[in-house]
């Protein structure tokens, strides 16, 4: 953890939904390092336990609490519980998975398993946004973070609902930051790549219109083969870059997207 000089996020309160996933806990330890006091919240208290248990080990504040955030009251509560322990929310973070089911052309899919990630992703981010605000606009200031791909402007086959999800999820930041901003509330999202770190599955995958299906190490090179920097975002960079745009370095900064995909050009 810092030395509490010149952290970005001192004396800041930072909530993490999906805090024990591995973008999230990518997250809460940037936010951690930062001199931010973490508020994890998620589905399985184990693993928000652990990555909570990691944080504090290395001289850090975090805490944990089971929230389901498709649950209007749950996420309602788990906000006021904070700011009334905290005494304040400065930072929200979403970094919930939706679910996506890959594979299947459109034509092949059934409806549900396309809207399931869009609406699961549009729910999540509304409510915990909602509930996130009505802390942060009493006191004048806050930021809302979450994160998305470039499948937001990509045209790839056998993605399901993914790129509509996050098409979606980029325009409802837009709108709540036009209607936050006058309130002193920011709100912005990360655009990544693939993310190496966080592919656990194996394979196959689907081929994504390459005609042949892939393996991790093959979907790997594939997506960095389509970058500038010819390699993929790190969690790392994903953490350090979220705890900038919460920060006072970023105060001018909504409405928008971070692109940290390596200049990676969707294929379109």
């Amino acid at each position: 953890m810092g030395t509490g000089v010149g952290m970005l996020l001192e004396n800041r309160n930072a909530v993490v939904y999906g805090g024990g996933g591995i973008v999230g806990s990518a997250i809460a330890r940037a936010f951690a390092r930062e001199g931010a006091r973490v508020f994890l919240a998620g589905r399985t208290l184990t693993t928000l336990d652990a990555v909570a248990d990691e944080i504090t080990g290395g001289g850090g504040r975090a805490e944990t609490a089971v929230v389901d955030t498709h649950d209007e009251e749950s996420v309602d509560r788990h906000a006021d519980a904070v700011a009334a322990e905290a005494g304040r929310i400065d930072v929200m973070f979403n970094a919930i998975g939706h679910g996506d089911v890959h594979g299947p052309t459109l034509m092949e899919m059934p409806y549900d398993d396309f809207a399931r990630p869009i609406d699961s992703a549009l729910r999540s981010l509304f409510l915990t946004t909602r509930a996130a605000a009505r802390h942060m606009i009493p006191k004048g200031s806050g930021v809302v973070l979450t994160i998305t791909a470039t499948t937001a402007r990509a045209s790839l086959p056998q993605i399901g609902g993914t790129g509509v999800r996050f098409d979606a999820m980029e325009s409802l930041c837009r709108q709540w930051a036009r209607e936050l901003g006058p309130h002193g509330v920011r709100v912005n999202w990360l655009q990544t790549t693939g993310l190496p770190e966080a592919i656990t599955f194996p394979g196959p995958f689907p081929d994504y219109g390459t005609g042949a299906a892939m393996d991790r190490d093959q979907l790997i090179a594939w997506n960095q083969a389509q970058t500038m920097l010819d390699r993929l975002t790190t969690l790392e960079e994903v953490g350090n870059l979220a705890a900038f745009l919460a920060s006072d370095l970023a105060s001018a900064f909504t409405a928008a997207g971070a692109n940290i995909t390596c200049g990676l050009v969707p294929t379109r």
